[in-house]
């Protein structure tokens, strides 16, 4: 919440956080990222969801900041 907040995000946005990790892996994008020190990680993404419903799922390539960036979700929108 204090992120959406710090970004003045509005209502129509919700941020959500992933703490454990339990959304992650049910979407099947974990990675094991032990050899950096860093333990189980999120692969980089952008999603849109509607109603509950994903509408839009980008998943970015190992090491590119394309598909998951800001500009690129909100052409979708």
């Amino acid at each position: 919440r204090a992120w959406a907040e710090d970004q003045a995000v509005g209502e129509d946005i919700v941020m959500l956080a992933d703490g454990g990790g339990d959304f992650t892996r049910a979407l099947g994008l974990d990675f094991d990222a032990s050899k950096f020190g860093m333990g189980t990680r999120s692969q980089r993404y952008s999603m849109i969801v509607d109603d509950g419903v994903v509408k839009e799922l980008n998943v970015e390539e190992p090491g590119e900041f394309k598909v998951s960036s800001a500009d690129y979700l909100l052409a979708q929108l």
